[in-house]
């Protein structure tokens, strides 16, 4: 029996593969931008353009400037830059529940709904300030249930 994906699961998908483009050894976040059920956008977290992985750390904890922190570009910010069109309306399917900063991104751009998977940092500070602007943005938010995306190369 052939089976079918929802568009949850499809654009979930997509957000999942383009979180294996992410060079962060501890946590690859993808993300993807629709609207009118066409993809307008993707990406993943990482440095920013020109900046090679080589020359920044990846580490978590140390001095500031010699972790990932100052310089991560999020995977939800590198798909609104990215996008094609207008976001006012879209929805994102992002792999992880996005941060305070994204939530502020994603509420200026005019995103509606986020789609998520994982809520890895739920009722930590920064998670309960991008809930309460998405709210008084009135932007929704739901969590779908995570499944694995098998890749071969």
């Amino acid at each position: 029996m052939i089976k079918i994906l929802n568009w949850d699961q499809y654009f979930m998908s997509v957000a999942k593969i383009t979180a294996l483009r992410s060079k962060d050894p501890n946590t690859q976040v993808g993300a993807c931008i629709v609207k009118n059920k066409r993809i307008v956008g993707c990406g993943y977290n990482g440095f920013p353009r020109d900046c090679e992985a080589t020359e920044f750390p990846w580490a978590r904890e140390g001095e500031y400037f010699e972790t990932k922190y100052p310089y991560v570009v999020h995977a939800e910010l590198n798909a609104i830059l990215n996008s094609t069109v207008y976001l006012e309306g879209c929805t994102l399917y992002v792999t992880l529940f996005p941060c305070h900063e994204c939530c502020k991104a994603i509420i200026q751009a005019g995103l509606k709904e986020i789609v998520y998977c994982d809520d890895k940092y739920l009722d930590e500070p920064g998670d309960v300030a991008g809930k309460k602007m998405l709210a008084a943005a009135k932007v929704r938010y739901r969590k779908i249930p995570d499944f694995e995306v098998e890749v071969k190369l």
